[in-house]
């Protein structure tokens, strides 16, 4: 059994869960999203909590049991309280800065990048930290993924652009003749 799947999950106050045969609908104070329902899995609401269980004991009603407990309970949180993803700009030179609906990256190209930021999520830029938030936790880290791949960090100053708690394996540079 799915140690994941097995667990409730307890909804906080605001936030009201609804099933239909076309979906899951999830609403809350920061917003509404939708859920795919899946065949093998069935929900069931008691007593402020919510539990995931199985129709039966198939592999793929097994593989989606601890899947759908985790979009759902993802689904709740985003709507309660939102998720965001804190970006790191390092480089002599190197900035950020949010204009309208549109994130600019000046990271050692010849051109400023521009990236449009979508309508569900937004960014604020403090100094040389950008952060994206928003309540769909796959689109967060989906946009702040594409955002670090226009510069990676590299292994040998570390400038580019990475994540506030990710580790850049440093190397050490060419040695020098003696």
């Amino acid at each position: 059994m799915s140690r994941i799947g097995k667990r409730p999950i307890s909804l906080p106050k605001g936030v009201e869960v609804s099933f239909r045969p076309d979906g899951i609908k999830v609403k809350g104070p920061k917003g509404e999203l939708k859920l795919p329902n899946h065949s093998k899995i069935t929900y069931r609401e008691e007593d402020g909590k919510i539990f995931v269980e199985r129709v039966d004991d198939s592999r793929v009603a097994k593989e989606q049991h601890g899947l759908r407990r985790t979009l759902l309970y993802n689904a709740v949180v985003g709507v309660s309280e939102g998720f965001k993803k804190t970006l790191e700009v390092i480089g002599v030179g190197y900035k950020v800065a949010v204009k309208g609906n549109k994130i600019e990256l000046n990271v050692g190209y010849s051109h400023p990048v521009l990236m449009e930021l979508p309508k569900d999520l937004s960014a604020q830029v403090e100094g040389n930290k950008l952060t994206i938030s928003g309540i769909n936790k796959e689109k967060v880290g989906e946009y702040a993924a594409r955002i670090r791949r226009v510069r990676p960090p590299e292994p040998y100053k570390g400038k580019g652009i990475k994540y506030l708690d990710e580790q850049i394996r440093r190397k050490a540079g060419k040695t020098g003749k003696k």
